[in-house]
């Protein structure tokens, strides 16, 4: 029998792992019983529906996601919603502690992918990608990975440019020859300006690409060092630093099909509860800075079976106006005064109602009468009659979470009492 010519393989095998593990205290009480990476965003969307989106996009279609604190919500969007075809060996599959080290739970990002290292063995990758799970974003993640083959690198860390005075809030990238990284300093107090650009730092964005065997080599090292946080940014990139390995993307550099320079290199980390309804602020925008209309680059998520959105005019004076919002599927505004802000599915907005600057999760009802501004309220959350939110810091505090910005917090069914109504 002749033998059968075997064609070389030359696209790279890529694996993805998207590091949702976090506990997310700063977004607490929106986390209370949820992972941040399953933090409801944008009326639709959750978290993690970003990253997936841009990993699927960009067609690496074989994707780890690492969990670990209160994962059950998150596991359940993953489940219902990222079922890829396995016909070609497509997968989206949430990983808790595998308590591989003994019985414990991840320390650290760089120990959950240590912990998993037979997944990686498995599946054989020439290259890892390894991103954080509660960004938003557009990225061709395939950009990235082919910098990293050109300049055979050992990683590659994303790095985003932002003014040198906000450089003590994160990783700062310092350059060296090419895209070569010279040093890399953990909220330094002493930046260093860009050389093409001394008025910015690069930041760390959290995504990285690897190397299959200097990921591998890296944690096994890292695993071993008792004084070592067994953090992939705060360990894993300083040591491959060290070792002349580490090279930075820059993130201006990569262009998405569909986008416009209004929405170019746009990224938040949404870590903080201002943050969070700040990126809800720029969905919002007469001209938004993130666009969720980009066909080209599409966000994917699934909806649940709702009808259509309904306006109906009536109040006491017959009226009622929906301005600058984003109102999903199922939510109904009857007669009230709607303005800046995400209407997310099956909101009900009552009459005489004034609604501003929020989000409304999935299921809020807002009471006749009721007055809410500036303020995040998660879902199932009812606004009796008449009550005042957002309006009263004083009165707010003594009841709600406060953001350090003045954003009015209400968690999940948090109850509003009768008697917690303003009368003023």
């Amino acid at each position: 029998m002749p033998e059968i010519p075997q064609t070389p393989r030359t696209d790279p095998r890529v694996l993805s792992l998207v590091l949702a593990g976090g506990a997310g205290k700063r977004l607490a009480p929106l986390t209370a019983d949820r992972a941040k990476p399953a933090v409801p965003f944008g009326g639709h969307y959750r978290l993690v529906d970003f990253v997936l989106s841009n990993l699927a996009n960009g067609g690496y279609l074989k994707i780890i996601v690492l969990t670990q604190y209160k994962s059950n919500s998150l596991n359940l969007h993953i489940a219902r919603t990222w079922r890829l075809s396995t016909l070609l060996g497509a997968y989206v599959s949430p990983v808790p502690a595998q308590m591989r080290s003994g019985p414990r739970w991840f320390s650290g990002s760089a120990d959950a992918i240590y912990q998993n290292l037979e997944l990686i063995a498995e599946e054989q990758p020439d290259y890892i990608c390894v991103f954080g799970a509660d960004h938003i974003y557009r990225m061709d993640p395939r950009q990235m990975v082919q910098q990293h083959i050109d300049t055979g690198a050992g990683v590659t860390v994303a790095g985003m440019r932002v003014p040198i005075d906000q450089a003590s809030a994160s990783g700062v990238i310092e350059p060296g020859e090419g895209t070569l990284i010279r040093s890399f300093k953990e909220k330094p107090s002493d930046p260093q300006g860009l050389p093409d650009d001394p008025d910015r730092v690069f930041a760390s964005m959290g995504n990285y690409v690897f190397t299959a065997k200097t990921l591998v080599d890296a944690v096994t090292a890292d695993i071993a060092d008792d004084d070592s946080e067994h953090d992939v940014g705060g360990n894993l990139i300083p040591m491959l630093v060290e070792q002349g390995e580490a090279h930075v993307h820059d993130f201006t550099d990569n262009r998405v099909p569909g986008e416009t320079e209004r929405d170019h290199a746009y990224w938040r980390d949404v870590g903080t509860l201002d943050a969070y309804y700040d990126s809800h602020m720029d969905l919002v925008a007469p001209e938004p800075t993130f666009n969720l209309y980009n066909h080209s680059w599409p966000i994917y998520t699934s909806a649940p079976t709702l009808p259509p959105a309904k306006f109906v005019v009536g109040g006491a004076d017959g009226t009622g106006r929906v301005l600058d919002s984003l109102v999903c599927s199922g939510a109904t505004v009857t007669g009230a005064n709607v303005e800046g802000s995400v209407i997310s599915p099956g909101v009900v907005v009552n009459p005489d109602a004034t609604v501003e600057r929020s989000v409304l999760m999935h299921n809020v009802v807002i009471g006749e009468g009721a007055v809410v501004r500036n303020a995040i309220l998660d879902k199932n959350v009812v606004v009796p009659p008449g009550t005042t939110i957002g309006v009263d810091h004083d009165a707010d505090r003594k009841r709600f979470t406060l953001s350090d910005n003045g954003v009015v917090v209400i968690g999940k069914g948090e109850e509003i009492s009768f008697d917690n109504r303003d009368q003023g």
